[in-house]
């Protein structure tokens, strides 16, 4: 349990990190294939399942919380070592995925999806340096609806490796709305402020709600691909992970970074492979 609860830890983070997959996370730790099928699997396998989706719930909502305290001074003052750390967790997942299709040999039909997820992946990274103007989140029925939506739309790009759903909301201009009202959220909560918790609430759960749709809406989907074509699927997922170091070095300021830096950064790239090569066992 507690193994899992880390786990979801990882994936948490990640989700948080735009450029960073959280599917990406979960194929590296060796559990992408069993999440997708307890969710698809949820109400005919309710007790097995929940026993394995309730610790990856607890460490990625831990994460989610605790870091978007964290996150943005991380990056702020120590951009290449973060990254690097993610990196490493990202890349330490492409020795169990290259056992799915090793000794399949190399074909067209492989190489093509490698080659689309890789430019999706870079292309996202080179269209989303910019974010657009910030999202209005004031409460009507109408940001509702739309916060419903722009959960649906996060969340199934979370489930997909190699996509990050926090770059999809960057690209929607929602990502530093939500992270200041997953914050100012907790803060009310604390200090017990009623108008920032019910402020927050009117933000949070609607776009929860359409998280929640979101996921099991994908899953299903992905369950399908991968009974149907499972190598080219995984092709598609190398292609990914591949791409998602390049997606991460191109949100960061590599002006004035010194030799010590960039000793720092080989060191937390080291410590990311060996966490994702160990959590993947």
């Amino acid at each position: 349990m507690i193994r899992n609860i880390l786990k979801g830890m990882v994936i948490g983070v990640a989700n948080i990190i735009p450029g960073v997959s959280g599917g990406t996370m979960a194929v590296s730790m060796g559990i992408y294939d069993k999440l997708i099928h307890c969710l698809t699997h949820l109400f005919k396998e309710f007790k097995d399942s929940m026993k394995f989706l309730i610790p990856i719930a607890i460490g990625a909502g831990a994460a989610l919380i605790g870091l978007s305290f964290v996150i943005e001074p991380a990056f702020e003052y120590f951009p290449l070592q973060t990254s690097c750390l993610f990196i490493g967790l990202i890349v330490g997942g492409l020795p169990a995925i290259f056992k799915k299709v090793k000794g399949k040999g190399i074909k067209a039909s492989y190489i093509i999806p490698f080659l689309i997820f890789f430019a999706i992946v870079v292309g996202m990274a080179v269209v989303g340096d910019t974010e657009g103007n910030a999202a209005d989140l004031s409460f009507s029925l109408w940001n509702v609806i739309k916060l419903f939506g722009v959960g649906i739309i996060a969340a199934a790009t979370m489930v997909i490796p190699g996509v990050s759903g926090s770059m999809m909301l960057l690209l929607l201009g929602y990502y530093n709305p939500i992270i200041s009202a997953i914050k100012d959220f907790v803060t009310a909560l604390v200090s017990f402020d009623m108008q920032g918790i019910l402020q927050g609430f009117g933000i949070l759960v609607p776009a929860g709600l359409g998280m929640v749709f979101g996921v099991f809406a994908i899953a299903k989907i992905i369950e399908i691909i991968f009974e149907k074509f499972p190598i080219q699927a995984y092709w598609a997922i190398i292609g990914l992970i591949v791409a998602s170091p390049i997606a991460v070095l191109f949100s960061v300021e590599l002006a004035g970074i010194g030799v010590i830096s960039v000793l720092v950064s080989v060191l937390t790239f080291v410590v990311g492979f060996i966490v994702a090569m160990k959590l993947g066992e």
